[in-house]
């Protein structure tokens, strides 16, 4: 479903726990991180769209989760025709979003990446508010940052008023180990692909990332979902 300008339809989701940080979910078998996002289907409307996307994507139903804000407009991103399908070039030109705020009110075990059977993302964790956008595939930066700066207002402090959230709190993509469900942190050695599809080498978690091992065999390009 595209609009007359060639962008389709979306929603992006920035979910914040109890201490302001936000979920940061790493694609499958990639080195990108994002946040979780999806199309806006037929007959759906954005905030439809944003709670199955969030069930999807990180198993949260509408009780796990309060929402603060929106964006108040589309924001759009053109995806370059290299990550286009030959079939849809001329056709598709991009995304455009609606970016949403939330609250988790429920617990972090409440989170479940393999909620669907088509997982989005295979590790995930609590990162400060101005993400590290050098991980983002980089047609979508501007949108990132854009959605990020209009909804800081409504970031909650401990006091329970909101402020804008403070742009030098933004951190850099540290390395670490893998961090598997029972708690044992190993150095990763799989191969991940890049942003243009070329092997960039082992991958390594950021601290507190919680690692998911995809189920699947093959691998996925960070584009699958543009």
């Amino acid at each position: 479903m595209l609009d007359r300008d060639g962008f389709r339809p979306n929603v992006g989701i920035i979910l914040l726990n109890q201490k302001s940080q936000v979920f940061w979910g790493k694609r499958i078998r990639t080195h990108s991180w994002q946040f979780p996002q999806g199309g806006i289907d037929r007959g759906e409307n954005p905030e439809q769209a944003m709670f199955r996307e969030l069930h999807e994507e990180v198993g949260l139903h509408p009780q796990h989760v309060q929402v603060l804000a929106r964006t108040r407009d589309w924001l759009r991103y053109e995806v370059p025709d290299r990550f286009i399908r030959r079939d849809a070039r001329g056709h598709y030109k991009g995304q455009k979003q609606i970016w949403f705020l939330l609250q988790l009110v429920g617990y972090d075990w409440n989170l479940n990446l393999r909620a669907t059977d088509h997982p989005e993302f295979d590790a995930w964790r609590w990162n400060e508010y101005w993400v590290p956008l050098d991980v983002v595939v980089e047609f979508k930066r501007g949108v990132y940052e854009m959605a990020l700066t209009e909804l800081s207002r409504y970031v909650p402090r401990p006091d329970g008023r909101h402020e804008p959230a403070r742009v030098d709190q933004r951190n850099r993509y540290l390395r670490s180990g893998i961090r598997h469900r029972d708690g044992s942190v190993v150095s990763s050695q799989e191969s991940v692909h890049g942003y243009g599809g070329q092997s960039s080498g082992a991958m390594e978690l950021p601290p507190g990332a919680t690692f998911d091992p995809d189920p699947q065999t093959h691998l996925t390009s960070p584009f699958d979902k543009p």
